[in-house]
């Protein structure tokens, strides 16, 4: 039930039939008898940059989810911005703090890096192939190099987008090895599909997968359906996979923390949620 007095917090992005997020919040928030609830709203990209201020504006407004294609472009509108997007370049929440500030933070690579975790991979010493250097794969990259991988590599078909964010991570870990240029999975313990590739029908594998060896880590970030084709042809070889929905139920928690909320564990969020494909 929404009432006068429910409290928003605005999904952005398009477009929006993709969006799961709200059937894990809601269902959590109704669980909880928490008054406020997650509004998917598909705002254009040429209009984000004067809407967001506008939505903030809105008494009613906790904070805002971002999602795709607005990531990179919020970095710009933020009063405040936390280390995790001065390392990735992009952001994925958003807050207004007591001054009136836009407070942003990015939780995409934590969540990516979490559900390693909970499957029993180490994520330190190991070396990781991201593909696609936009908004989720370079929140993703931030976090590998936070954990403490060895070597990353950065591809994206915008060479200067990789190249940015290349060197937006040297500057924050002088002592890790960094790679751009290529999409061969080849010698890479940790493969991460972070390209929109997989979202539609007949679209092309973002890597060949027939490179990737079988005892790498394969993620994805597609979250339109359970398993894509990339993830299902890894798992195939013989790759431990982890699906798009695993880092969004791994990074709420998170989320939920900076909107200032009860604390909520993975487990309890998978088991309310209304998520279905």
């Amino acid at each position: 039930m929404i009432s006068g007095t429910t409290m928003l917090i605005a999904h952005l992005g398009v477009p929006t039939e993709s969006f799961r997020a709200p059937l894990i919040y809601n269902p959590w928030f109704e669980s909880k008898g928490i008054d406020a609830r997650v509004v998917p709203m598909g705002c254009e990209a040429e209009d984000y940059p004067a809407f967001l201020p506008l939505l903030f504006r809105l008494r009613n407004i906790r904070g805002a989810l971002v999602t795709m294609p607005h990531k990179v472009a919020t970095v710009a509108l933020l009063g405040v911005a936390n280390p995790a997007v001065l390392m990735s370049g992009s952001c994925n929440a958003v807050k207004r703090d007591a001054d009136g500030r836009l407070v942003g933070d990015m939780f995409d690579g934590e969540g990516f890096v979490r559900g390693m975790r909970r499957k029993g991979r180490d994520v330190a010493g190991s070396r990781a192939l991201v593909v696609g250097a936009g908004g989720v794969g370079s929140g993703i990259a931030a976090s590998l190099a936070q954990a403490g991988v060895a070597e990353i590599g950065l591809f994206d078909t915008r060479e200067q987008v990789a190249d940015e964010l290349a060197e937006r991570l040297r500057r924050q870990c002088p002592g890790l090895g960094i790679r751009t240029g290529s999409n061969d999975p080849a010698g890479w313990d940790v493969v991460v599909n972070a390209t929109p590739l997989g979202m539609n029908a007949g679209d092309p594998m973002p890597v060949d997968v027939d490179r990737i060896d079988p005892a790498a880590f394969v993620g994805e970030v597609v979250m339109k359906q359970a398993e894509t084709p990339f993830l299902a042809a890894a798992r195939m070889r013989g790759c431990m996979t982890q699906i798009g929905a695993d880092m969004l139920y791994e990074q709420i928690p998170a989320y939920l923390e900076f909107f200032g909320f009860p604390a909520a564990t993975s487990d309890e969020l998978r088991a309310i949620s209304r998520l279905t494909y």
